[in-house]
């Protein structure tokens, strides 16, 4: 007898705003089905397994949350009857623990915490009921997240595979100061047009994190690969054995070290040294140069067919966000006098940074980081003429 083909889902992988092509595009990639885009994240069909290999091969995805209803719900009876049919003790012990995050809007039901503590109380009243005993609330480090939606009074269930968000590699040991989120580096050397081949530079690179993620995507390391767990690993229905199959088939798709040029400048020598511990932590330390120095007096060797991938310093306060703009009017020159054939993606605040740099025919792409409007700024420049 044949075994029965394992249940297909509905998923959706979240992601920072302006994200959502590039999330599209790696879900693509890994063969998904039935992939459909929507705000701040993606929507795809898969078997459970389909969902461990997007959180082990997701670059900038933040969660993978598993659908598991959807109903009508004006009411806070409605609401609790719909979220207590679910067949909760697939994804947890009844002494186990879980977190609510609940989210409203067009809808009569619009207390957030309300949604939240009804949603609980069906949870905690469905598994008490048929075990005698009741989950507890955990929002540090639940056995498993529930996500709820109301929209125009349709609700959404959703439960987290994930666990703490996918942004967490498990390499990071020097946060450094207000680091980019690996997902974000991830997404801005992607959407740099870099081939994983040529020179790419960074000098403004603070803790590492665009340099190691592009050293990991060259080798084609999962970004989940050192990561301790996942939250479906906590699940009752959990197969160990065979997601211990699918980390090991993702290690041997890792590829050597190629002959990188992947070069890093920070002013800080607390930060060149943490991003080396990171560098190492990350398994990239032989690919990656670091040093200390003034990112405006970085060594651009000339005819190189190389990648300027960088986070500018944005300065929060009035006085700083005027030295910001200085040092990007100043990188700027610097690279139009001295980089002819260079590629540039260059991450800074939204309206301020392609202003300042002043590149010619650059493009921009609005992004988000940690809740500040920025702009990736990209631009090929013009070789020098010849004559």
């Amino acid at each position: 007898m044949s075994a029965r083909p394992a249940a297909k889902e509905r998923f959706f992988a979240t992601c920072a705003p302006g994200l959502e092509p590039l999330l599209h595009e790696e879900l693509k990639a890994l063969g998904l089905a039935k992939i459909e885009r929507q705000v701040s994240g993606v929507y795809f069909e898969g078997t459970l397994q389909d969902a461990w290999r997007a959180n082990l091969w997701l670059r900038t995805a933040v969660r993978v949350l598993m659908r598991l209803a959807r109903f009508e719900a004006s009411t806070g009876d409605e609401l609790y009857e719909g979220v207590r049919s679910i067949e909760w003790s697939r994804f947890l012990r009844a002494d186990g623990s879980l977190a609510v995050d609940a989210h409203s809007s067009l809808s009569e039901l619009d207390h957030t915490l309300f949604i939240a503590q009804r949603t609980k109380d069906a949870i905690v009243d469905a598994l008490r009921t048929s075990a005698g005993v009741r989950p507890a609330v955990d929002k540090e480090s639940p056995d498993l997240g529930v996500y709820v939606h109301v929209f125009k009074n349709r609700v959404s269930v959703l439960v987290d595979t994930s666990g703490e968000s996918l942004h967490k590699r498990g390499w990071r040991a020097h946060q450094g100061r207000a680091p980019l989120a690996e997902t974000l580096a991830a997404a801005v050397v992607m959407l740099s047009g870099w081939d994983r081949r040529a020179p790419l530079l960074d000098p403004f690179c603070g803790s590492g994190t665009i340099l190691i993620e592009a050293a990991r995507l060259a080798r084609n390391l999962a970004p989940g690969l050192a990561r301790e767990s996942f939250g479906f690993e906590r699940w009752l229905e959990h197969d160990a054995a065979a997601w211990k199959r699918m980390r090991e088939s993702a290690r041997a798709q890792a590829v050597a070290a190629p002959k990188l040029i992947l070069r890093g400048r920070d002013w800080d020598p607390a930060s060149a040294t943490g991003a080396a511990e990171n560098a190492a932590r990350a398994g990239v330390a032989d690919s990656i140069q670091l040093d200390v120095g003034n990112a405006l007096d970085f060594e651009f060797k000339r005819g190189w067919n190389a990648c300027v991938v960088s986070n500018l310093p944005y300065g929060e306060r009035v006085a700083d966000q005027r030295a910001a703009h200085d040092l990007q009017r100043r990188f700027g020159e610097r690279l139009r006098a001295d980089c002819g054939g260079y590629s540039v993606a260059l991450l800074g605040r939204r309206g301020d940074t392609a202003r300042h740099l002043a590149l010619p025919e650059a493009t921009t792409i609005e992004l988000i980081n940690g809740g500040l409007e920025c702009e990736l700024v990209r631009a090929t420049l013009p070789r020098p003429a010849k004559g």
